[in-house]
């Protein structure tokens, strides 16, 4: 998977695009839950003030809270005291405006300082707030008064009812004053958590509606402002997403084409050994099937490689930043299950993916020699039988798919299973937190949603382990074809070919054995086939015929002997060069789907249609041609089935002769035309390919009668070799084969 993963290199602009995405999606969707809490907190549960630290405060209000404080100095520091009558014509419209009581009472307004001055100014104000708040509250404060007073003398106790608590704490004596506040801090430091930053903020809420200030404006500023923050953030993952998802589809497309274009090259570089290691089918289905199923995780790759780790390792340390971390537990409890259901799914699956696509090359083997056998299935009304092999295999290949997303299918329902459970676990935990004051019902609603993105964040790894199996499987198979090791390959260093020698072929003690094969199919084949001359194989079946012509153009190897043309091992000389000399025209005639004037310029688009038309004649193409409606430009079907087998091959031979090679070869091509048309074309042959080596295999006696030489082979070996004459004397083996398809008359007469 690794190796098929570094082909990304060719799109690495895009990939380091989507990753930056990726991480200011992942950084988005990180900030939501924090807006989420504000709002609440903040917005909703605090009327939108946000600090302890009041933006205003009464000069009374104040000179009764420094009591509480020895940090006189850093408090004042950062509040300038107004008054009414000080105030310039610019600031007092404005001032007034926002703090109403400013018109009659000297009011402390804080100054612009830094967000950590705030913070820290907090820290100081806090506790202040809630003891003054305990001093103006009616309960706490009748409690507190009643204590002081309840051991003081008739008369003293007279006069001191009737005042403030406040009133009292300004006149008692140092000591005293100090055993009070000690007292009340005590009872500071039994609640928890948020209640003494709540009740703060409760003091500095009525603290405002004193001075006059517009809370309901304040609650909704602040709710307004950080909802199109969050809408604002909502937009950049939105647009973070898309744009992903357009270059991830982007770069596995481009990839899809790579592996499909690598796979195709290597594929044409393969000799027949590596076909019959790799069935058509099985090449079919890699070149398509396995490679979409690369371009699929692909597509999903990026977000689980980059996106989920951010956010599940972003959201945890989110949620051990916050004090509300004592729940941290139940996001380890969410992700061991995960994993644990993911793992059970995999070792059961995994199996089962590998065979799916063999079964995937099965069936596409089956369809192909059904479709490809029609005609023969037809003819021996095996179409019951066939159809049985092809519900087989359909079945087989079901009954896998079935079962993998049977057992896939149980992962979403027991996934959500397990995020149902951890956001009821999460508010029955967080509900008694609330309750005792650790912890605000946005910080719960907070939790619940990095919860969810963790846990969603494992969800999107346990998706890519379903892909993961089957593209995993997928890469080895297309690796496997790309890096097989081809059998027939140029040196390093090639060398040109003799051209003193141009045309010749000389086989010299060739052997030849197919791979895997336990004996040689060819033993001792010497001959010459020299430029100007036809030679011509003839035999029995199975007497190595295809096989010694197939070596010429290196569709095999000799494994033993030298084959050399122009004087040169066809070894030491590139493919490319060797078949640009030959013009080979197989047993089988082969056309693509075009026309008639592409299949015959095959070779050489750029050929002029006087050599086209001149090599249709030859080829003794021509009458059948003339007597279609588009002549040249007729359109012939893949595969060519919509001309007989006599047609296609003398297509395929005027394809050969359009090149105007060196050496042609025939591998049995005239089989499929009568007598007349054979005659005539074999003639036209010797006339129009003067200084040509012809090399024809055969089966018919009358195509090589007027050969120049006559190589007789039988079971790899040569038995015998001469002109017609020459070999009716004295080779038995060529005897028996002329005899048993012409009288003695017609092969003395030459017919």
């Amino acid at each position: 998977m690794l190796k098929i993963l570094g082909y990304l290199r060719k799109t690495s602009i895009s990939v380091i695009i989507i990753v930056l995405l990726l991480c200011v999606q992942a950084a988005a969707d990180l900030a939501l839950p924090d807006y989420t809490s504000k709002i609440v907190n903040i917005g909703i549960q605090q009327n939108g003030i946000e600090n302890q630290t009041p933006e205003a405060i009464r000069k009374s209000q104040m000179d009764d809270l420094l009591l509480f404080t020895k940090d006189d100095e850093k408090i004042l520091n950062n509040y300038t005291l107004y008054t009414n009558n000080e105030l310039s014509d610019d600031k007092k419209d404005k001032y007034l405006k926002k703090y109403p009581v400013l018109a009659n009472e000297e009011v402390y307004i804080l100054n612009d300082i830094k967000k950590e001055d705030k913070e820290n100014l907090n820290e100081i104000l806090t506790r202040p707030l809630m003891e003054l708040y305990m001093t103006q509250n009616e309960e706490m404060s009748s409690m507190i008064k009643n204590q002081i007073i309840s051991n003081m003398p008739n008369e003293q106790k007279a006069i001191f009812e009737n005042m403030a608590l406040i009133d009292i704490l300004k006149k008692l004596p140092n000591e005293s004053f100090d055993n009070i506040i000690s007292n009340i801090d005590s009872k500071l430091d039994e609640m928890q958590g948020t209640i003494i930053d709540q009740a703060a903020i409760s003091v500095v809420k009525e603290e405002y509606k004193n001075i006059g200030m517009d809370i309901d404006k304040i609650q909704n500023n602040y709710i307004i402002m950080a909802g199109l923050q969050m809408l604002g953030i909502a937009f950049i993952s939105m647009a973070s997403a898309v744009l992903i998802m357009f270059l991830s589809s982007k770069v596995a497309a481009k990839l899809g084409n790579l592996l499909r274009d690598k796979v195709f090259r290597k594929v044409l570089s393969f000799s027949t050994k590596e076909f019959n290691e790799f069935s058509t089918a099985s090449l079919i289905t890699r070149s398509t099937n396995d490679i979409q199923q690369i371009q699929m995780l692909i597509t999903m790759l990026f977000r689980v490689v980059v996106y989920a780790p951010i956010i599940g390792i972003g959201g945890f340390i989110r949620v051990l930043t916050n004090s509300h971390s004592s729940m941290a537990w139940i996001i380890g409890l969410a992700i061991v299950c995960i994993i644990g259901i993911v793992g059970v799914l995999f070792l059961i699956t995994m199996p089962r993916f590998k065979k799916l696509q063999d079964l995937v090359d099965k069936l596409n083997l089956v369809s192909r020699e059904i479709l490809t056998g029609l005609p023969v299935i037809r003819a021996f009304n095996t179409e019951r039988k066939e159809e049985k092999r092809f519900d087989n295999a359909n079945k087989d290949l079901m009954h896998t798919n079935i079962f993998v997303n049977r057992s896939m299918s149980m992962m979403m329902p027991l996934l959500m299973l397990i995020m149902n459970s951890i956001t009821l676990l999460i508010i029955w935990v967080g509900g008694h937190n609330i309750d005792s004051g650790i912890m605000q019902v946005g910080d719960m609603m907070a939790f619940i949603q990095y919860t969810m993105q963790i846990v969603m964040s494992f969800l999107m790894i346990s998706m890519i382990s379903i892909m993961l199996p089957r593209a995993a499987i997928s890469a080895r198979r297309i690796n496997e074809v790309i890096e097989a090791k081809v059998s027939i390959k140029d040196k390093e260093n090639t060398v040109n070919f003799d051209e003193n020698k141009k045309g010749l072929v000389e086989f010299r003690d060739v052997s030849f054995r197919y791979p895997d094969a336990d004996t040689e199919i060819l033993e001792d084949i010497t001959f010459t086939a020299e430029s100007g001359k036809t030679t011509a194989l003839i035999g029995s079946t199975g007497s190595g015929k295809s096989t010694v012509v197939n070596l010429i153009p290196r569709f095999y190897d000799v494994t033993g002997g030298e084959l050399l043309i122009d004087g040169v091992n066809v070894k030491d000389v590139s493919q490319k060069d060797l078949r640009s000399k030959i013009g080979f025209v197989p047993q089988k005639g082969i056309l693509f789907s075009g026309t008639i004037e592409s299949n015959i310029k095959y070779g050489n688009p750029k050929m002029s249609d006087e050599d086209m038309i001149k090599a249709a004649t030859i080829a003794q193409a021509t009458e059948f041609i003339e007597s279609k409606p588009n002549k040249y430009k007729e359109e012939i079907s893949q595969g060519g089935t919509n001309v007989s087998g006599g047609q296609r091959q003398r297509l395929s031979i005027a394809r050969a002769i359009a090149t105007d090679p060196e050496i042609l070869v025939f591998d049995d091509s005239f089989s499929a035309l009568d007598l007349k048309t054979d005659s005539k074309l074999r003639a036209a042959l010797k006339e129009q390919t003067k200084g040509k080596t012809v090399i024809i295999v055969a089966q018919r006696i009358s195509t090589i009668m007027d050969a120049d030489k006559i190589i007789v082979l039988d079971e790899g070996k040569i038995a015998g070799i001469g002109t017609h004459d020459e070999l009716m004397k004295k080779c038995d083996i060529y005897n028996q084969i002329a005899l048993s398809q012409l009288s003695k008359e017609e092969l003395e007469n030459g017919k």
